[in-house]
């Protein structure tokens, strides 16, 4: 499907008709049960929270709404390969380096490009947000484009795609007995869940192993695709970059030595001389070619084609240097794509590029069985459900103070502070639970537990399928969104540890975020929701909300 037929499509499944026609005047039909995914409360105890609190309000509205929790892959297989299916859904994007700048935000999230495979899979579609969106991109004056940016989130407030939530605070700790604590390195909008702390934890005993929890388990170790936020932790470290984001939140050469601006579309990377893959092979620019090609081949990694759209030509014009020449200026091109994608081995990678375009798959259902990158860390095994273990690339330019970064899969929040406490873990790096419970472990233990705390980049909402109506009617949306309380959500579901949301730009993100959307934030007026909906045309028949005159209900129930 071609950009325009994707658009044209779009634009249908959010301006569905209203038809046929019942009496004049007389209700439509009853909205049908909806059904609300989510994680199941042992892995995510305030999601599952919040959906609770929000299913709550809703049905005070007069709508039938059910708890579906789902396993996490599951849930993933579901709303990102089935989009026809499902009708609203608990999410979360996650605080990653890249995500710093708006771009991944603002263009991925909510562009109609994106529909069919990408990031936007509740289906927003309007030509306004697409020009921002778009202009931001573009604009290489950062004031200019901070203006721009905050006008988007003003239409994003006025269209609310997103039902947002909270962006939460990152409550992280780590054990200092273990590492010194001095060497512990803060990211913007992060904490120390970052990809500078792990290869700079700097080990003052014996143990020498960077041990972290995750609350979810590694669905895919893939350079070419990330289906959660615990395989990113992985691909960052396996994987190279031509650049990082650094502490600062700014874009700083990795791979690539030296970054150079040649003019408004030409920029050349020039890589580190003595860079080797995992396997021994010398990292070459025939793979950081490579590597930009394969996302622009076809819908072969629908996550990253997003990242290549504005790449003319990418080419080696020596044995060291590769040039990007763009379509047109790129004011995130540093951190959102030279930042973003991972440098594969062509050798490894051409072979399976070639038979998966023959496929009905793309690259991402590809399981690479020891995957090969020429990051600070490589590969050592993986145990579905248990743990992911990744051992010091001694060969690295950056070789990690630790020997070897494990992830524990702890789903239980509680069994994650026991683990804590006997050392099982020594870095707390996904904890959703009672802050409170942390504190006071640091505070009996002040001697072994140091606790640092960050508002995340990333944010919690839930994503209405807009294909499927009532969702595809901005004043439905609005009215649901209106009866959401998120101060109470995010003192009673996140402990407090949250601020409430209604942006996908994070007031981490102080340069970008909208500080006008803060005093908008919808919130737990029911009476205002029921207005909302009133106006629009919905009605209530008894204590069931009924659609508009004219309109009947068609969709097929979730099953």
């Amino acid at each position: 499907m071609n950009r325009r037929s994707v658009l044209l499509a779009a634009t249908a499944l959010t301006a569905l008709p209203r038809l046929p026609a019942l009496a004049q005047g007389a209700p439509g039909d009853p909205i049908r049960p909806l059904v609300l995914l989510t994680r199941p409360q042992a892995a995510a105890p305030a999601a599952y929270q919040a959906a609770e609190l929000i299913a709550q309000e809703w049905r005070k509205l007069g709508l039938q709404v059910e708890l579906r929790p789902l396993p996490n892959q599951q849930m993933s297989q579901v709303v990102w390969y089935e989009r026809q299916r499902w009708d609203f859904t608990m999410w979360q994007m996650v605080g990653r380096p890249e995500r710093g700048d708006p771009d991944e935000m603002v263009y991925n999230l909510l562009h109609s490009a994106n529909i069919a495979t990408g990031y936007n899979f509740v289906g927003y579609s309007n030509p306004d947000y697409d020009r921002l969106a778009e202009a931001q991109r573009s604009e290489m004056d950062q004031a200019r484009r901070a203006a721009i940016v905050r006008e988007v989130q003003e239409v994003v407030n006025r269209d609310q795609p997103y039902a947002f939530l909270v962006h939460p605070v990152n409550l992280q700790a780590f054990n200092k007995q273990v590492f010194a604590e001095g060497s512990a390195v803060n990211q913007a909008g992060l904490g120390i869940r970052n990809f500078w702390n792990w290869i700079s934890l700097q080990p003052t005993g014996r143990q020498r192993d960077i041990i972290v929890n995750s609350t979810e388990p590694v669905k895919a170790t893939n350079p070419f695709y990330v289906s959660g936020a615990p395989d990113s932790w992985v691909t960052d470290l396996v994987w190279d970059r031509l650049m990082r984001v650094g502490p600062d939140g700014l874009p700083q050469p990795w791979a690539a030595e030296r970054v150079t601006q040649v003019d408004p579309l030409t920029i050349d990377c020039v890589i580190r001389q003595g860079m080797t893959h995992h396997d021994g092979t010398p990292v070459t620019t025939e793979d950081v070619v490579f590597s930009y090609e394969v996302p622009g081949m076809g819908d072969e990694s629908p996550m990253y084609k997003p990242f290549v759209q504005n790449i003319a030509s990418v080419t080696a014009t020596d044995a060291r240097t590769v040039r990007f020449v763009l379509k047109r200026p790129d004011a995130a091109f540093r951190i959102a794509v030279l930042a973003k994608l991972n440098i594969v081995s062509k050798r490894i990678w051409a072979p399976v590029v070639q038979d998966y375009l023959n496929r009905p798959q793309n690259l991402e259902s590809f399981v690479e069985e020891r995957p090969v990158g020429s990051g600070p860390y490589r590969f050592v095994r993986s145990r579905v459900n248990e743990e992911v273990v990744l051992e010091a690339n001694p060969n690295h330019w950056a070789r990690p103070k630790a020997d070897r970064w494990i992830m524990r899969i702890i789903l239980n929040t509680e069994a994650t502070l026991g683990a804590l406490r006997r050392g099982e873990i020594n870095v707390l790096a996904d904890y959703f639970g009672d802050p409170d419970l942390v504190k006071t472990m640091a505070r009996q233990l002040p001697n072994m537990i140091a606790v640092r705390e960050e508002v995340d980049i990333g944010f919690q909402f839930v994503g209405m399928n807009l294909r499927r109506p009532p969702f595809n009617d901005a004043a439905f949306r609005r009215a649901l969104s209106a009866a959401v309380n998120r101060e109470m959500m995010a003192g009673a579901a996140w402990n407090g540890q949250a601020v409430p949301a209604n942006s996908m730009v994070s007031p981490a993100l102080a340069a970008w975020h909208d500080r006008g959307i803060e005093g908008r934030v919808p919130g737990g007026n029911l009476e205002g929701a029921r207005r909302l909906l009133q106006e629009a045309g919905y009605r209530m028949v008894g204590n069931r909300l009924h659609y508009p005159s004219g309109v009947r209900e068609t969709t097929t129930p979730y099953q």
